[in-house]
């Protein structure tokens, strides 16, 4: 630890994303990634940005994709906020809502970066555990708290709440930020953003990483009531102005643009998921049901970390997270057909089927 550090800072435990190898012939099925490419009007429109108009700093407020997220979710554009990434979005979200004098309630399996958040601003949690079938409870999200904050669908489980139970928590607590963090909502589960009008304590945040395969560009937002959306203004207008750059908001705006695209490759991916599941049951393995772009799974007879080694020998990657709660499950992002096919063909080899 360096003596020109802030004192809190060797107090830190980073987040470590997933892996990125470089390995020929990789299947790479452990950062949840999308298999497919992004829609073809979002790279023509990243050409036609590529101009002399980068010397310019782009709009602070980005305000062609606040107007295109406003009319996609059917909210005001004042009710938007977009940032580089929905991790920044989160990080603004910590920073504006839950520096307060209770503890955050969150689940003790979640987004494992919530933790990094709190240690980061030095704000109390207590974790919630989740059910015997690895769910959410809302039951267990009652009573005095500094905030809550959750992914609906949930990750690494892959479960969702219905929009009824996450209504469940939001009434349990009208005088504190309720977070919805709906990174893998487009997979199969139910927006929460419908709910925004209704609730003033309601914060969603969306990705364009997964579900629109722009994980490169870096594209995240939020909607809420007025209120919310100006808090999380002040705290990005303290630390960057100019949180997305011109080809983002380009690219952004034409992949809300092309909703056939976006709905053909949403359902591809989903039925790949469901014919994955089903090859892997046959394996004998136990599946969580899943709203999102990955499984969570567990075989009864085989360490999760040896079988995680195995596939990596065998040039496939998926993710063993090591917390106690999740060290015998696997996280399995899902790919094409034939990465899943190729996926499945090892594992029957591996186990000697």
């Amino acid at each position: 630890m360096s003596t020109f550090w802030s004192p809190h800072l060797g107090k830190l435990t980073p987040y470590v994303p997933g892996e990125q190898p470089r390995i020929e012939r990789l299947i790479k099925l452990n950062t949840n990634e999308n298999p497919y490419p992004p829609s073809p009007k979002v790279i023509l429109a990243l050409q036609a940005e590529a101009d002399e108009r980068l010397r310019l700093y782009p709009d602070p407020q980005s305000t062609r994709l606040t107007q295109a997220l406003a009319a996609y979710h059917d909210v005001a554009p004042n009710e938007v906020f977009v940032g580089n990434g929905s991790d920044e979005v989160l990080a603004h979200a910590f920073n504006a809502f839950f520096m307060q004098d209770a503890p955050i309630l969150m689940p003790t399996v979640s987004y494992s970066f919530y933790k990094v958040y709190c240690r980061l601003y030095g704000i109390q949690a207590n974790l919630v555990p989740l059910d015997e079938g690895m769910r959410i409870d809302p039951a267990n999200y009652t009573g005095p708290c500094g905030g809550v904050v959750f992914a609906n669908p949930n990750a690494p489980t892959g479960i969702a709440l219905s929009l009824d139970e996450v209504e469940q928590i939001l009434r349990a607590q009208p005088d504190r930020v309720v977070l919805v963090d709906e990174a893998y909502v487009d997979f199969g589960a139910q927006s929460a953003v419908s709910l925004v009008r209704k609730y003033p304590n309601l914060l969603v945040v969306h990705t364009f990483s997964k579900s629109r395969a722009l994980a490169g560009l870096r594209v995240g937002c939020a909607f809420g009531q007025r209120h919310l959306i100006e808090g999380l203004e002040r705290v990005k207008d303290s630390f960057n102005s100019y949180p997305l750059g011109r080809l983002a908001i380009a690219g952004a705006v034409a992949s809300l643009e092309d909703e056939d695209y976006f709905q053909e490759k949403r359902l591809q991916l989903i039925a790949t998921r469901e014919h994955l599941a089903e090859g892997l049951r046959a394996l004998g393995f136990e599946v969580l049901p899943s709203a999102t772009n990955f499984l969570f799974v567990r075989h009864p007879s085989r360490r999760a970390d040896e079988l995680a080694q195995a596939l990596r020998e065998r040039a496939i990657l998926v993710r063993h997270l090591k917390a106690p709660e999740t060290e015998n499950h696997l996280r399995i992002s899902i790919g094409t057909d034939e990465e899943c096919g190729q996926l499945c063909s090892a594992l029957a080899a591996i186990l000697g089927q």
